[in-house]
């Protein structure tokens, strides 16, 4: 019975080496992979820069039509929706094989 775990073993290391197998990313604990720190740090960019865009497409838009602030104030909303939205997927991802 060695032998099949030995071959399973290496079978999964050639194939991990090819890129047919990921490696398993989550800890031993079930925590999402890459650490706190990192997903920490990527939820906030991409709450700021999703509202840094909306603010500055709105600002845009205003600066163009004249209807400061109104527009820079809805997109800021959009902005800071769509933020929020980003770190709902970056936490709760979906299965891509169904």
């Amino acid at each position: 019975m060695s032998e099949q775990n030995d071959f399973e073993r290496r079978l999964q290391q050639a194939r991990q080496k090819q890129g047919l197998e990921q490696k398993p990313e989550t800890t031993a604990s079930g925590a999402l992979p890459g650490g706190g720190w990192r997903i920490g740090l990527r939820a906030g960019t991409e709450v700021v820069s999703a509202l840094i865009a909306g603010a500055g497409l709105g600002w845009l838009l205003d600066w163009w039509l004249g209807s400061f602030p109104w527009l820079f104030l809805v997109f800021f909303v959009v902005g800071g929706a769509a933020g929020v939205l980003n770190v709902y997927r970056l936490i709760n991802p979906r299965n891509s094989a169904r």
